[in-house]
């Protein structure tokens, strides 16, 4: 449980030995904004994370940000935490690995909250909500990055707000610190609407970003969250679907290469009989677990496809370790050479399989238009990795180098990961055979398409399937 008090202030110089150096740096970044509020109010973790509390952040300070007139800022509550970069260097919570990397994950976390009128003190939800943010990153030891969208499916207050999911943004005032414990950025949550969150999907967060910038009530040049919005930037201005949004997905195609969802896949090319078929992770049995190469190489994946690369790449499996002589930190494992420097685990031949079956809840369903349009057609790839398993599938286009799935063998398994090769003229005819899921109406589900001349079979099912024990 947090508590809310207002912070000591500056260290005094007599007893700034006492005080821990990453916290100091960002105390002082803080200072250079507000040097008018040396006490705000903070929201502090009773019981630190590295006593066994639940909350990793050990502190959120709340600052009143005033805007700024000639640019068209509104006055709002700037949150700013303190925790998931190393604020002590003696590895009580991260492990330090030198100056020149990141500070414990890399960032810190802002949020910016248009102030209402009235309001004497800001509201501690941001708090929580961060917290929870955390809680993530620190379970996963998966990063942010700018750009980066978040599905929340819940208002952000728990009020009846639209504002219902969350991009990622450098702040715009806010700069890096170097600390004696590595460089810190801050990454600022935006919240948004479901139908930007779409948009920020099929097209890209950055994108959808700067549209955001342009519309006051929307954001404004400091991307300010006004949980009070009840429209969207699309419903201010209907040019900016056809015009910015579709067309860019039309030019740069999507920068989302995958995400968490509940999906399962079949083998309907072998008897399920075989413990060692693909079946082993599907539908009534226990999941089989992904090799850590695989994982690392999946979240590799997934890390280039959030760069705007001309040319998509996926690792090769048999890659080796080049020299690296750094120290690995937890960041590092998303690097490129991370992936090739684990040693799988168990060995798991590559098979190629002659029909496949997937399936998907309605959710990760509508997502395959935007898979098929945004990534394959401009020659990437894009993974669903299940939240119930180790279960994997990636849909490759012929242009992408290191997939184990070929034209003459478009369906391959490494283990749990399912790898699909669709040609162009295959994405086309699959796009007009699966329009309907482009529809923002609810899909009468259960949904079957099926393609036999390519042995491929795709199901839309209720989310009740996959969260039944027995899926």
């Amino acid at each position: 449980m947090d508590e809310v008090r207002p912070t000591s202030g500056p260290a005094a110089p007599a007893l700034a030995s006492l005080f821990p150096l990453g916290l100091q740096a960002i105390y002082g970044e803080c200072r250079r904004l507000y040097p008018d509020q040396a006490n705000p109010l903070q929201v502090t973790a009773i019981v630190k994370y590295w006593l066994g509390g639940p909350d990793p952040l050990d502190y959120i300070s709340m600052y009143r940000n005033m805007g700024c007139a000639a640019q068209d800022v509104q006055e709002h509550w700037h949150y700013i935490s303190f925790g998931l970069s190393d604020l002590y260097g003696d590895n009580r919570v991260h492990e330090f690995t030198g100056q020149e990397g990141p500070s414990g994950f890399g960032f810190e976390l802002t949020f910016r909250l248009k102030r209402e009128v009235g309001e004497t003190a800001p509201p501690t939800w941001p708090a929580e909500l961060m917290q929870g943010l955390a809680r993530y990153v620190f379970q996963s030891e998966n990063t942010f990055c700018s750009g980066d969208h978040i599905s929340w499916h819940s208002p952000l207050d728990n009020s009846e707000s639209r504002i219902q999911h969350m991009l990622l943004t450098e702040d715009p005032r806010m700069t890096p610190v170097h600390t004696p414990f590595g460089l810190v950025n801050f990454l600022q949550i935006v919240g948004v609407c479901t139908e930007e969150l779409q948009a920020a999907q099929q097209w890209n967060g950055q994108g959808m970003l700067e549209l955001l910038r342009g519309v006051h009530v929307a954001g404004g040049p400091w991307l300010i969250t006004d949980m009070r919005r009840g429209e969207t930037i699309f419903d201010i201005d209907p040019h900016l679907q056809p015009e910015r949004v579709d067309q860019g997905i039309e030019t740069e195609g999507s920068n989302l290469s995958g995400v968490s969802a509940k999906c399962v896949w079949d083998d309907l090319s072998r008897p399920p009989e075989d413990e060692e078929d693909s079946r082993s992770i599907c539908i009534g049995s226990q999941p089989r677990r992904l090799s850590e190469k695989d994982t690392e190489q999946i979240r590799e994946a997934l890390r280039k496809g959030l760069e705007f690369n001309t040319k998509a790449a996926l690792p090769p499996i048999n890659s080796q370790r080049q020299g690296h002589d750094r120290p690995q930190s937890r960041k590092d494992s998303l690097e490129s050479e991370s992936s090739a420097a684990i040693v799988p685990h168990e060995l798991v031949r590559t098979r190629q399989l002659e029909s496949v079956h997937l399936k998907f809840n309605q959710e990760s369903g509508t997502l395959l238009p935007l898979c098929l349009r945004g990534r394959l057609l401009h020659g990437r790839h894009f993974t669903y990795k299940s939240i119930n398993g180790d279960t994997a599938i990636t849909f490759v286009s012929t242009g992408v180098e290191g997939a184990f799935a070929t034209e003459e063998h478009p369906y391959a398994a490494h283990g749990p990961w399912l790898q699909i090769l669709l040609t162009e003229e295959f994405v086309e005819q699959m796009l007009g055979d699966l329009s309907e899921l482009n529809t923002r109406e609810e899909t009468k589900l259960p949904k079957e398409y099926s393609w036999p001349e390519k042995k491929l079979k795709i199901s839309v099912l209720p989310d009740s399937v996959f969260d039944s024990p027995l899926q």
